[in-house]
């Protein structure tokens, strides 16, 4: 299944609460843990790390 939208972040650790409109719903924060990407459980909105961004995070 295709996300309904691809969002890129800097954060392995982001928010979503699907914006205003039909796709809104209440603020969830989601951990990428080791992968590269996460997809929102309410909307399917995919959250991906921009190439090189988290690196130095080390948390």
């Amino acid at each position: 299944m295709e996300p309904a939208e691809i969002v890129e972040t800097q954060e392995k650790r982001v928010a979503c609460d699907g914006e205003e409109g039909p796709s809104g719903h209440p603020r969830v924060f989601l951990e990428m843990g080791t992968k590269d990407h996460i997809d929102c459980p309410y909307c399917g909105r995919r959250f991906v790390l921009k190439e090189g961004a988290g690196a130095a995070a080390g948390h």
